[in-house]
């Protein structure tokens, strides 16, 4: 019987097709798109705050250990999106203490795939349609 001799064989093949087949979603971004990304949330919500506060923005965050825990494919307008979950480590200016915090993210990347915006939605247009406000990361070269 040739069954049993190739059943080591058909084995391997299948566990090495196994981890191709768990991938089928969007690559996740580089981490350094994922730390400007966080700084950015961080400073839009600081600085409409401090806007509504009257105050000044406390200035840049220093964010690191970024672990995202979830990743799905999402629509955002026309294009494709990545929705993360997860939680990082973050600090403000001059400030010791470090603060690990939880976060969600919404990512699109740029037409060419060199660029990537963050993506926040900003209610709905019709009550099913959502809008979203996008804002560039910087270039990671």
């Amino acid at each position: 019987m040739w069954l049993p001799r190739r059943l080591p064989a058909l084995g391997l093949a299948l566990a090495l097709l196994l981890p191709i087949g768990g991938c089928g979603g969007a690559a996740q971004p580089p981490r350094s798109v994922l730390l400007e990304a966080l700084t950015l949330q961080i400073q839009l919500t600081q600085g409409a705050i401090a806007q509504a506060l009257r105050l000044q923005p406390e200035g840049v965050p220093e964010v690191s250990r970024v672990r995202v825990t979830r990743q799905d494919t999402v629509r955002i307008g026309e294009a494709k999106g990545l929705h993360l979950t997860g939680s990082f480590d973050w600090r403000l200016p001059d400030d010791p203490i470090r603060v690990d915090t939880p976060f969600e993210l919404y990512l699109q990347r740029g037409e060419r795939g060199e660029s990537w915006r963050l993506a926040r939605p900003s209610g709905a247009l019709d009550g099913d349609t959502q809008l979203w406000i996008t804002d560039p990361l910087p270039l990671v070269r």
